[in-house]
Order: C-alpha cells, then sequence, then structure tokens
C-alpha cells in the first residue's frame, strides 16, 4: 500500500520530480490550513516535508496518529516540535551541513559590504552622485579581528575564508577544536574583536547571548554579524546600542519576527544591512537540500537506510 507524504511548502523542482516519479509514494498538498485540513481528513499522513515556515507542533501531531517522519528542506528545526516528536516516536530528519558553504560565503559578504561601506557607495553612484565619492567613509578587513562565537561547521569555514583575508580570527565555542585559531572566553572576544560573527545553534542557553551586557563590551566601532537565528540577539538592546552608537554597525541574514514589521528600528539605521534570510537559497544549496532530504524521507518510508546523520533525533530514539 503507498505511503502518504504531505508538502506543507514547495520544494526544489528536482525533488518535486523526484517525489512525483514514485510508484509507491502518494503525495498531497497542503500549503495553505484549508487543504493541510481536507488532506489530513482523507488521507494516513506517513511522512510530511516542510521547509522553514510550515509549522509542526502538537496541535498538527495530535491529528497525525500514523505519522513516522517530519523532514525539513534545511538545517535549522525552529519551525518543528523536535521534543514532541521524539516522545511520539517520530524521526525527525533534516539535511545537516548542506548550508555550510553557502552561510560562510554569506557571512563574508555582509562583512565586506558593511566594513567598506559598499551599499552605500554603490547607491550613491545608482543615484548619480559620484561627485560625493569625497564624503566616503570605509575601512577594509584586513589586519582587523574576527571573533567567531560557534565554531562548528559554519563558523570553521568563516575563520578559513577570513584568514586567508588576512584577518585574525579568535573564537569561543561550546568546547575547544582542533583549528590554528585562539580559543578565548565569551568576554575576551566580545571586548578585543573588531568583528563579531555568530553562529551558535539557537538554544535555551544561547537566546538573547547577544544583550545589552555583551553589547556594552563590544567596541564602540565593532560590527555585528548574524547569520545564525534572529533570538541569538536581544534586539531591543541591539537597536538601543546602534541608537546611541555604541557599536559601528549590524548586518544579518536573520531577524527574531521574519519578515520585520514596517516600523522595526533595526530598518532604520544607516548602518545596518540585512537581507531577507536568503543565504541558503542560492540555486546550488536550495536545490541540494532538498533532493537531499526527499531521497531520506524516501529510503525510511521504504524501510532502506538513510544518510547515516539525517535523522536529528536518532540517538533519542535510539539509533546508532
Amino acid at each position: 500500500m503507498p505511503k502518504t507524504i504531505i508538502l506543507l511548502e514547495t520544494v526544489a523542482d528536482e525533488a518535486m520530480q523526484l517525489l512525483k516519479s514514485t510508484s509507491d509514494m502518494n503525495i498531497i498538498i497542503g500549503f495553505d490550513k484549508a487543504a493541510l485540513q481536507e488532506s489530513i481528513a482523507n488521507n494516513k499522513i506517513d511522512a510530511i516535508i516542510t521547509r522553514g515556515k510550515g509549522q509542526v507542533r502538537d496541535t498538527l501531531l495530535n491529528q497525525l496518529p500514523h505519522l513516522k517522519v517530519i523532514s525539513r528542506c534545511g538545517v535549522g528545526l525552529d519551525n518543528i516540535d523536535v521534543a514532541e516528536a521524539t516522545k511520539r516516536g517520530i524521526k525527525v530528519v533534516n539535511a545537516p551541513n548542506s548550508n555550510a558553504n553557502t552561510i560562510a560565503e554569506h557571512t563574508i559578504s555582509l562583512l565586506l559590504l558593511l566594513q567598506r561601506n559598499l551599499y552605500s557607495a554603490i547607491t550613491m553612484v545608482k543615484e548619480g552622485r559620484w561627485i560625493e565619492r569625497g564624503t566616503y567613509a570605509g575601512d577594509e578587513i584586513h589586519g582587523k579581528t574576527l571573533g567567531i562565537l560557534g565554531l562548528g561547521n559554519i563558523g570553521k569555514k568563516v575563520a578559513r575564508i577570513a584568514d586567508a583575508m588576512g584577518m585574525n580570527v579568535i573564537y569561543w565555542s561550546a568546547q575547544k577544536e582542533d583549528v590554528p585559531y585562539p580559543f578565548e572566553d565569551l568576554d575576551t572576544v566580545l571586548r578585543t574583536s573588531d568583528c563579531i560573527s555568530l553562529h551558535v545553534p539557537l538554544t535555551t542557553e544561547t537566546e538573547h547571548l547577544i544583550n545589552a551586557e555583551a553589547l556594552e563590551k563590544m567596541k564602540p566601532t565593532a560590527l555585528l554579524i548574524n547569520t545564525a537565528r534572529g533570538k541569538i540577539i536581544d534586539q531591543e538592546a541591539l537597536s538601543k546600542a546602534l541608537k546611541h552608537k555604541n557599536i559601528g554597525g549590524f548586518a544579518a541574514d536573520v531577524l527574531a519576527t521574519e519578515p520585520p514589521g514596517i516600523n522595526e528600528p533595526l530598518l532604520q539605521y544607516p548602518n545596518t544591512l540585512i537581507t531577507a534570510h536568503v543565504g541558503s537559497l542560492t540555486a546550488t544549496t536550495y536545490t541540494q537540500m532538498c533532493v537531499m532530504t526527499v531521497e531520506n524521507t524516501l529510503k525510511i518510508l521504504r524501510g532502506e537506510k538513510p544518510a547515516s546523520n539525517c535523522i536529528f533525533n536518532r540517538k533519542e530514539l535510539g539509533y546508532s
């Protein structure tokens, strides 16, 4: 009997073709609330595939007693109640490390844009204000100290790129890593870095890791880059620090609330650069994440062995 997979969001065309080409799977769509409820009412759901917006919480799980797999085409699992899924014996699948290269690139891009004031410089030319080049104020990253908070896969890639560009890299992380960069305590990284880049996961311990106290320790010229998760920063405290020029600037691909409200203060400052959570949406990475996730979901439903690290809660469920 065919297994049923419900999609809460669109996936890359290649991944969708992979799903449609199966003869042993029933693929249904639940992109909006009405379609979702109709699908649940008329089908026994074996697996969910979502990206970053489709919410999988206990309210939905209560309606899906046969659910075996929740799959996220991406890395972060903020939109899935992993603890509740684990309690019910449901495998939570993601695409670990699939976005490390592109997020590292995005991080360095934001850092360069902010440090060299490139957005303003480009806008000046596009608006016909070439003559104002004499007012340009920017700097270079060579010789600056980059403090990385969280030296996982992405943090390590950022460190290697920054090192190659002549930056002095230091880091603070949950544990010391076998890397050629000095491990420092958090206080030291905050006080001595010219630029700070966030790469820690969002947990109860890291939420508002960058708060008013942390911001006060930073240099008044320091730049803060966040391509991890928005809630790692206390945005109200950050807004005050920027308003009073207690830090030099902020660039991010993530915010605590997405999309931000039209009156979000962080959008108003001239020394902030914010992209719309697009770091992983390059053609290469988006396709890779979706195809990888779909392939592993199909393998699990067929009783085959998926990629060794794709089941996020494998240890809790008793898998090696």
